[in-house]
């Protein structure tokens, strides 16, 4: 199969595929999940921070998901998991996943 590339509304469009932020964002979530999964020490915002992923997981589902909901879903989940240096790389991959919608309005 041949993909191509357009530019739709300031967004890339792989034709016979979805958006590539949002794959990008679910890999990132997925990630994210399964490295908090393999966690072995017991973290107190834990469920917080599966629940932000479930939102994020969710959102990305809708093919559009709205920036400040994905900021806010990645600030849950920063707040939960965001000190513990273990997850730092699963979590900056997040952030950069959620950054390719595009900048938060001043």
């Amino acid at each position: 199969m041949v993909r191509s590339e357009t530019e739709t509304a300031g967004r890339a469009v792989v034709s016979g595929g979805e958006d590539p932020r949002v794959e990008a964002l679910r890999r990132a979530a997925s990630r994210l999940r399964s490295e908090l999964d393999a966690f072995p020490a017991d973290l107190r915002d834990r469920s917080a921070a599966e629940e932000g992923l479930t939102t994020l997981d969710a959102m990305a589902g809708t093919g559009a998901p709205e920036v400040p909901a994905l900021r806010h879903s990645l600030l849950l989940i920063a707040a939960a998991v965001g000190s513990v240096s273990a997850l730092a790389a699963a979590l900056a991959e997040v952030r950069k996943a959620v950054e390719l919608f595009g900048d938060p309005p001043r």
